[in-house]
């Protein structure tokens, strides 16, 4: 079941999450460092792709396109937020 309350424990920034969208392969740390969590800057990278999810705190950010276990991201540090 996917989780919309993720919180990073790196950077305690809860994780931003846009349907339809990936992030563009230009995004690096230092984009999301200075604007997070601002959507109207996140947009600049923002690119539209259905079917996609695009998540990101201040410190990671993933575009994905089916289900993926966090678990087996060993660099992310995203926890369930509690609902």
């Amino acid at each position: 079941r996917t989780c919309d309350q993720l919180r990073c424990t790196a950077c305690d920034f809860r994780v931003a999450l846009f349907n339809d969208y990936s992030w563009h392969q230009s995004c690096d740390y230092l984009f999301f460092r200075n604007n997070m969590p601002e959507l109207s800057k996140l947009r600049a990278k923002l690119v539209k792709k259905k079917g996609a999810r695009a998540y990101a705190c201040q410190c990671s950010w993933r575009s994905l396109e089916e289900l993926t276990d966090l678990q087996t991201e060993q660099q992310l540090r995203w926890v369930c937020g509690k609902h």
